[in-house]
């Protein structure tokens, strides 16, 4: 097996993973009143820091929803 046959199903697979983080960003982001267009197209720069970056800092996942 060369670097051809490998590389091709590898790119389909990450351009994949890519597509998936976009949309999931974007209407995550769009359904919480974010900047959906800036989520959007920060998930299909890389994985999986854009998404890491959106639930810890922009919807702080962390902190414990009070209930009023």
């Amino acid at each position: 097996m060369n670097n051809e046959e490998l590389s091709l199903p590898l790119l389909i697979v990450v351009g994949l993973i890519l597509i998936a983080q976009s949309i999931f960003l974007f209407v995550d982001a769009r359904r919480h009143g974010h900047n959906y267009w800036l989520w959007g197209i920060a998930g299909l720069i890389q994985a999986p820091m854009p998404t890491l970056f959106y639930l810890i800092f922009v919807r702080k996942i962390w902190q414990k929803k009070e209930k009023y």
